[in-house]
């Protein structure tokens, strides 16, 4: 037997002796015939229920609870006190009528408040509002592509990324699962993720912070991620075309590496004559494919016939898209 199917029959034996108990106390204190049991017996499985119920809400759900009823209980001790400062007796009469159910208006109000705000609790950190949406330097989220990727770590050391950088739990929980995979592939992303989060962590020119917050009802990281940089006011840093796209769409501000990185290259224009080496055959037809310095792909008309060699080329166009930047290129013949 499991530990956990005994610590169900530990639980359920112990709750049955309390039902058992609840109809003796109830036969033996307050009346010995059914009417008795019937009472104890419905006051232990009130207890019970409220075990169970109590059992189910979190630790933090309980305190915020508490908390909440606690300053209605004082907003409405409040109230009392400036009704008697009034001084009229008629509106004293009247009010001592409804001061029950005003003060279970306020601890209830306050109570569900409370318990709905809980969540923006761990958001009230000093270091997070006044570099949000309402300071200069948004808070930035990173996501797991952006982790993975690595770039992130260097452009850090630059110091141009500025403000409070958050990675959220479970952007590190997908790491850590990718870094588990059995794909060895799969496994050594993720285990580059996780040591450029301990980069971020010892790099002292940002403040970076593990953000503990969920979103039980969505499931997937990218919406998750939108739904926290809403919470915050903040902008997500990203490598990933999908994310990208769709936080822009819910106005989300973005972050995109590629982008930044494509931004920094140096600069090549139609015209330009490069040496580039043919590495391999292209999609279409003839095509060739090589990279210049910087990694950019280089696809060179007629280039097929020049793999393995380094060849002069002049560049046709420049074409920008989200992954980066394409240069075609033809073969300089003797004579152009």
């Amino acid at each position: 037997m499991s530990d956990g199917n005994r610590k169900n029959i530990i639980v359920w034996g112990i709750r049955m002796g309390v039902i058992v108990a609840g109809w003796v106390i109830g036969y033996m204190q307050f009346e010995k015939r059914a009417l008795g049991i019937l009472i104890g017996t419905g006051a232990a499985i009130i207890i019970i229920l409220l075990e169970i119920i109590i059992e189910k809400v979190a630790l933090d759900t309980m305190i915020s609870a508490g908390v909440g009823v606690a300053i209605g209980l004082i907003v409405a001790k409040l109230i009392d006190y400036s009704v008697i400062q009034i001084n009229d007796d008629k509106l004293i009469e009247v009010y001592n009528s409804y001061s029950l159910l005003i003060k279970v208006i306020c601890a209830y109000i306050c109570m569900v408040i409370s318990i709905r705000k809980k969540d923006q609790l761990d958001l009230l950190d000093k270091n997070i509002f006044p570099t949000g949406s309402r300071g200069k330097n948004p808070v930035k989220l990173l996501d797991t592509s952006v982790l993975i990727d690595g770039r992130i770590a260097d452009i850090s050391e630059t110091g141009f990324f500025e403000g409070t950088v958050i990675i959220p739990e479970f952007v590190l929980k997908e790491l850590r699962e990718i870094a588990d995979s059995s794909d060895a592939s799969r496994r050594a992303l993720g285990r580059r993720g996780l040591d450029i989060v301990k980069k971020l962590k010892d790099n002292k020119k940002i403040f970076l912070k593990i953000l503990k917050k969920e979103f039980p009802k969505i499931n997937e990281v990218d919406g998750k991620l939108i739904k926290l940089a809403e919470e915050l006011g903040a902008k997500i840093v990203t490598s990933d075309y999908n994310l990208n796209k769709l936080a822009s769409v819910q106005g989300i501000g973005i972050l995109n590496v590629n982008e930044l990185s494509n931004a920094v290259k140096p600069p090549v224009l139609p015209g330009e004559e490069l040496k580039l080496f043919i590495l391999k055959e292209g999609k279409e037809k003839n095509q060739g494919i090589g990279y210049i310095e910087d990694g950019t792909m280089v696809v060179v008309e007629d280039g097929k016939n020049f793999i393995g060699q380094k060849v002069d080329v002049i560049v046709n166009s420049i074409l920008q898209t989200s992954a980066g930047r394409l240069i075609f290129a033809r073969i300089e013949k003797a004579g152009n």
